[in-house]
């Protein structure tokens, strides 16, 4: 597969080519669970190499645990109870274009997130067969892929959690999406998947996790942090305190109407799609507007299946004429926090940014 190869993608925004980055327009994200050919795509290196037998990939759980682990896929489906779970992967820069002024990095909208279902076994299984010593504190984690370089010495990307997130059940060591084999642009054979954290922490083409006794220093560690006061938009970020990204905000989506759609005249009723996700807590309602949050109208919620599902949600919408109209979502998750009007909380990497979705549309003909 080249650096450039969305064979089997429908209709993703191409971000950056090498490595290649792809997101998908918020109105493709319509189904309750992400289809693979609408599935964003977040390389941080080049491809590695594909294998002939997926069931023979190994990995290792090695640091700070009794017992190091040398495994294939095929011995972690016979020796672990295998789960499914349908889970939000989101990219830590979802919403970065959305800052003013511009931060660095790639200029994703909302589509750097899918909800999919994810089958494998829990990492905390695993952990425990290994034994974790007491001086167990994070894990590091190490995918196959080789740098920007092309170097298999140096990783693209390895980040790790604190020792309570990878214990989590939804913490999957995964290698079927959606009922299929895992595909090999999202990480085949194997994959770590870390729910409601930045995608960068679900290591694709997985083939370590180190168990460490202190923070984990990889490549990524670093850049994945926020500051811990507000700064100045525009500043470096290099004199304030920061802190590890972690949960990430809630965020709702219109997935229909689709911006820039045309309806009939004398369309008066205008039904509204989306769904919504908030990291670790969970969504408590959705709101639209059509007159800039002057009123609002709550949505329906679709319980999620599971924790770390995302809501989807409709709300019907009342119009009082023809014409051209925005219409807002807005999220509130179970700490009573909602999403901006504006980006509150520049940062120069761009993290972070939830601000309220908007979708413009026309009803009627333009006068």
């Amino acid at each position: 597969m080249s650096a450039l190869d969305l064979s089997g993608k429908d209709r993703l925004t191409v971000l950056s080519e090498a490595p290649l980055v792809a997101e998908t327009p918020e109105s493709l994200l319509d189904d309750d669970t992400t289809p693979i050919a609408r599935f964003f795509i977040r390389n941080n290196g080049l491809l590695p190499e594909r294998v002939e037998d997926p069931e023979a990939w190994r990995f290792t759980i090695d640091g700070e645990v009794e017992h190091p682990l040398d495994l294939s896929v095929a011995e972690l489906k016979s020796r672990f109870p295998a789960k499914t779970f349908r889970m939000v992967l989101e990219c830590g820069g979802n919403g970065r274009s959305f800052f003013e002024p511009k931060a660095e990095g790639n200029a994703w909208t909302n589509g750097g997130a899918g909800c999919a279902e994810w089958t494998g076994v829990s990492l905390r299984d695993v952990l425990q067969a290994a034994g974790l010593k007491n001086t167990a504190l994070f894990t590091g984690h190490f995918g196959a892929d080789p740098d920007k370089t092309g170097s298999v010495e140096r990783q693209a990307m390895s980040r790790g959690v604190p020792i309570t997130k990878a214990l989590e059940e939804h913490t999957l060591l995964a290698w079927t999406m959606n009922g299929e084999p895992l595909p090999f642009i999202h990480g085949g054979p194997l994959r770590l998947i870390v729910p409601g954290w930045p995608g960068s922490l679900s290591q694709k083409w997985l083939k370590r996790i180190w168990i460490r006794d202190r923070e984990h220093d990889g490549p990524g560690m670093t850049s994945y942090r926020v500051p811990v006061h507000p700064l100045p938009p525009g500043s470096d970020g290099t004199h304030g305190e920061t802190r590890i990204l972690e949960s990430m905000p809630v965020r709702s989506i219109i997935t229909a109407p689709a911006h820039g759609s045309s309806h009939e005249a004398g369309t008066r009723t205008i039904m509204v799609r989306g769904a919504a996700w908030a990291g670790d807590d969970a969504v408590t309602r959705v709101d639209c507007s059509i007159d800039g949050g002057a009123t609002w109208v709550s949505a329906q919620m679709t319980p999620p299946r599971n924790r770390y599902d995302w809501v989807r949600w409709t709300a019907t919408v009342e119009l009082p004429g023809d014409g051209y109209y925005e219409i807002f979502a807005r999220a509130t998750d179970s700490q009573g926090r909602a999403q901006p009007f504006r980006a509150v909380n520049w940062n120069p990497n761009g993290y972070g940014c939830n601000v309220v979705h908007r979708v413009a549309f026309m009803v009627g003909e333009v006068v």
